[in-house]
Parts: C-alpha cells; sequence; structure tokens
C-alpha cells in the first residue's frame, strides 16, 4: 500500500521509518502495544490510582478474531506516564513488534460476536455498551463481569442489559449521552434508536431484580417482541423513542453535551441530521447533502454546543454551526479541513480545549486541529501556507494502516489512545499507542518562547 499522491510520495513504510527518528523530538511519551488480533474500539476507563511519576487507569479495547478463539472485550489497566517524566532515550527505543509494559490485560469478557465499537457511560464509567453484528446493543458492568478466558468452545460472557428495537444489524453507531444515562444507536435499518437505563445502573444484580427495576423503567412492548429473534441472552429492554429520518444507514450518533433530549447523526445518504425528541420522532433539521460522500463520523463539540464536526468517505472533515443549519440542500460548512488522504473514519473534539479536535482515517495518519489556526498561517509561513492544510498543527504517524479508532484522555487531556488495524500492510493483528505529544507543540507561543529563554539564560551560565 503505498500514500496517495504524484510521483517521489513515499511508501508506507518509508514514511513510518521517518516518523520513527522524529519521535523523541515531537513526543512527551509513546507506549507502542502490539497487538494479537485486530482491533475497531479503544476507549479510557476510569482512573484508578495517581502516583509520583505516572498514574493507572482502565482501558477498553475489542479484539476481533478469526474464529480459532472467541471474540472479547478486553479491560486493561493502564500505567500513563506524567509529563515530562519519560526520558528522550526511552520514547525512542520502542519495539512495534512487542507488547508495551505499560498496558497490562485486567480482565477478558467474551463477546458475542464482533466488537464494533465501545462506549462507557459518563456518569459510571465502569458501565459500557458494545455494538455487534446484530440489531442489540449490549450493556456491561465491567468490575462485576467474571474473568473469561477466551480458548475455543468456551461459552459467551452474558451482558447486563441487551437493549432492542433495531429491525437490522446496529453496527457503529452508537453513543452516551454527558448528561444523563440514556444510550443511542443507529443501524441499517436507517433507524436512530433512543434507550434509558436509569434503574439499570442502579440495580445491576440478579436477571430477576434486573428484570423488576427494568419494568419500572418502561420497557415497552416491542421488546418482547423482539425477544424471540434475540441471539443474546439477558435482561431485555425495549426503545425510549425511535427516530426515522435517513434513507440509508446510519454509520454514527451524538448527543449533546448540554441535553439528553437533543443528539444528532449522519449516515450513508450524506445527511446529518438533527433531532429533539421532546418534538417528535421525526427531525429537527435534516441537512440533505452535508458532504460529497458517505458520512462515517460525528463529534458535538462539548465546550461550544453550536459547533459540529463530520467526518465522510470524501477525505474532509468538516464544521457545522448548529445556529446557521437548514433542513434540505446542500450544507453550509464553517470550515473544511482538507488533510488526510483516504476516507476520515473518527473525529473528536478535546476535552480540555474547545477549538482542538482529532480525526483518524484511512491513510493511518490521526491529525490534531485547532480551529483557532484558521487563517493564522498565512500571517507566519509566507507561500508555505498554501500546501498546508489550515488548522492542522499536528500529525501522528506511527501507525501503518487505517487507524480505526482514537479517544482524548479526559484525565490526562493531551494524552491520545488510538488503534489501527494492520491486517492489510503487516500479515495480522493491530497496534494500540498511547502517546502525547511534547507540550512545546500546542502551549502558546509566548509561553515556549519564554521558557526556550531561560533555558539559553541557563546555559550560557554554565558554559561562562
Amino acid at each position: 500500500m503505498k500514500d496517495k499522491g504524484g510521483k517521489g510520495e513515499p511508501t508506507v513504510d518509508e514514511r513510518y521509518t521517518q516518523w520513527k527518528s522524529l519521535v523523541p523530538v515531537l513526543y512527551d511519551w509513546l507506549a507502542n502495544h502490539n497487538l494479537v488480533w485486530p482491533s475497531l474500539s479503544c476507549r479510557w476507563g476510569p482512573q484508578l490510582e495517581q502516583a509520583t511519576y505516572k498514574n493507572r487507569q482502565r482501558l477498553y479495547l475489542s479484539e476481533q478474531t478469526d474464529g480459532s478463539v472467541p471474540n472479547t472485550l478486553v479491560i486493561a489497566n493502564c500505567e500513563v506516564v506524567k509529563p515530562r517524566v519519560a526520558a528522550a532515550e526511552h520514547i525512542s527505543q520502542f519495539n512495534e513488534e512487542a507488547r508495551s509494559p505499560f498496558v497490562k490485560k485486567f480482565k477478558t469478557i467474551i463477546h458475542p460476536g464482533e466488537v464494533n465499537r465501545i462506549r462507557e457511560l459518563p456518569q459510571n464509567s465502569k458501565i459500557v455498551a458494545t455494538h455487534t453484528d446484530s440489531p442489540d446493543v449490549l450493556i456491561w458492568d465491567v468490575e462485576s463481569q467474571p474473568n473469561r478466558h477466551a480458548v475455543l468452545g468456551a461459552q459467551d460472557s452474558r451482558p447486563d442489559l441487551v437493549l432492542s428495537g433495531h429491525k437490522e444489524n446496529a453496527e457503529f453507531a452508537l453513543a452516551m449521552c454527558p448528561s444523563d444515562p440514556f444510550v443511542l444507536s443507529g443501524g441499517k435499518d436507517k433507524l436512530v434508536v433512543l434507550w434509558s437505563i436509569q434503574d439499570h445502573i442502579s440495580t445491576l444484580a440478579s436477571e430477576a431484580s434486573s428484570s423488576k427495576s427494568l419494568g419500572s423503567a418502561g420497557a415497552s412492548s416491542k421488546s418482547n417482541s423482539k425477544a424471540a429473534e434475540r441471539s443474546v441472552d439477558g435482561p431485555n429492554l425495549g426503545p425510549r423513542g425511535t427516530y426515522q429520518g435517513h434513507d440509508d444507514t446510519v454509520e454514527d450518533v451524538q448527543f449533546c453535551p448540554s441535553s439528553g433530549q437533543e443528539f444528532c447523526s449522519v449516515g450513508d445518504d450524506s445527511c446529518l441530521i438533527l433531532w429533539d425528541a421532546r418534538s417528535g420522532s421525526s427531525p429537527a433539521i435534516k441537512v440533505e447533502k452535508a458532504h460529497d460522500a458517505d458520512l462515517h463520523c460525528v463529534d458535538w463539540n462539548p465546550h461550544n454546543v453550536n459547533f459540529i464536526l463530520t467526518g465522510s468517505a470524501d477525505n474532509t472533515i468538516r464544521m457545522f454551526d448548529r445556529r446557521n443549519l437548514k433542513s434540505g440542500g446542500v450544507g453550509s460548512p464553517v470550515h473544511v479541513f482538507e488533510g488526510h488522504d483516504a476516507a476520515v473514519l473518527c473525529v473528536q473534539w478535546s476535552p480540555d480545549k474547545s477549538s482542538v479536535f482529532g480525526s483518524s482515517a484511512e491513510d493511518g495518519i490521526l491529525n490534531l486541529w485547532d480551529i483557532e489556526k484558521i487563517g493564522k498561517k498565512q500571517e507566519t509561513s509566507g507561500s508555505r501556507s498554501s500546501s498546508y492544510p489550515q488548522g492542522l498543527f499536528f500529525k501522528h504517524a506511527g501507525h501503518r494502516d487505517k487507524v480505526v479508532d482514537f479517544h482524548w484522555n479526559s484525565c490526562d487531556p493531551w494524552t491520545i489512545v488510538s488503534v489501527s488495524d494492520d491486517g492489510e500492510s503487516t500479515g495480522g493483528g493491530g497496534t494500540l499507542q498511547i502517546w502525547r505529544m511534547i507540550d512545546l507543540i500546542y502551549r502558546p507561543e509566548e509561553e515556549v518562547l519564554s521558557e526556550l529563554e531561560k533555558f539559553k539564560s541557563h546555559i550560557l551560565s554554565c558554559n561562562s
């Protein structure tokens, strides 16, 4: 596989070799963890322990096997090295074929089918939802689930709750609400489905008590009609609402950060739809041509609820202002970000800085952007600015195949976990990387220059 472009473009291996030589300069910390099986999703869990030089934190990871052993949801413990602690020699001396000592498997859940997507509940991050190749959403209490050995013939782990309501497979579109214990999903049936798991969080006991509590949560008759079709055993909950407006598969969904009643969705129909559960099951706003191709991902800015990001198979990321959105026709984005050479698979706003977001794509690159830098490159870099995408300030090129998922760490905001499916380029498996760029890159320019001046003064005084 070669990078797209004209003559002289480097191969993936050449690009990776060049990137690796720059690691000690560009990164404050980097841990590379070789995976036996490909992975499609990675998420940070709760922080467990704080120490002088590093913190211990849960990490959730999917494993997609070839059938020789079961598919699993992995709960790992990760040692997150604190900023300005790791030595440059240590950062540079990683082995891409090895498993990182910073990542240790804590528990394995044998998952009924492949784990396509993992999302944690903000109000209780030990509760996670998973999507697989079925119409159901599976809810897990990862702390109370027993540890299982993933051997051929092993029985599937039993979910703590099964959310039914889709008519066809729902594989990727999955979100948890920041403000309420709500779960949102989209699927091949073109539907967006909403559930409330309020009572489930407070019980998580036996099946009998779960069934009783779910009844009080309003499990609808729809759940009973689907029960006979379900392949996954576990307490069942029907939807709180079903929303129809897409004309093709729903690829991603996201809640408004300030309201569990408002959410958005994108799909293979090139549409971006905003929904308001208070006004019924029809779209509040439907932008019919948000991109020039299928939409793969969407994220809603947690700091400024007017800004929504979308990523597409047209290789671009677009930022929309919901105050300017109108139903029908072509969407008018605030800005179009062009820095990828292949389909964009994941976009996510930073939990720390309202203007910063990341994007990953099938080109193997994870880009970091700052919307405050748009337009400023022309002032500083002259003619070079025309070839440098506006807003782009960091390219993570440590993966050698499509970067299928990544997640900012809210406990250590500039630390990112990213995962790539390396099956096509390396003959199997995947790569998990945990990394943090050097802070000289993202800190305010005047602050960095002031610090460098101090170093200069110190060096000169030592040599005098």
